[in-house]
């Protein structure tokens, strides 16, 4: 499973980063970059309310 971003919902508010900052990053274009798109299992629940808080819907879990 891994992280996908959807850049035409993205807005950059940073819900994703501030929840799990060592997977997420939003840049100087206030796009989202996702720094691990296979994070480990420890990052799963930070992960996790990244997807569901984020504001836009932007973010999902995708199979592999």
């Amino acid at each position: 499973m891994r992280i996908a971003v959807d850049p035409d919902l993205c807005q950059g508010h940073g819900v994703c980063e501030s929840e799990a900052p060592d997977v997420f990053a939003v840049g100087k274009d206030h796009m989202v970059v996702v720094l691990h798109p296979d994070p480990p299992a420890s990052q799963r629940p930070a992960v996790e309310a990244a997807v569901r808080f984020c504001p836009t819907h932007a973010l999902s879990f995708v199979d592999d």
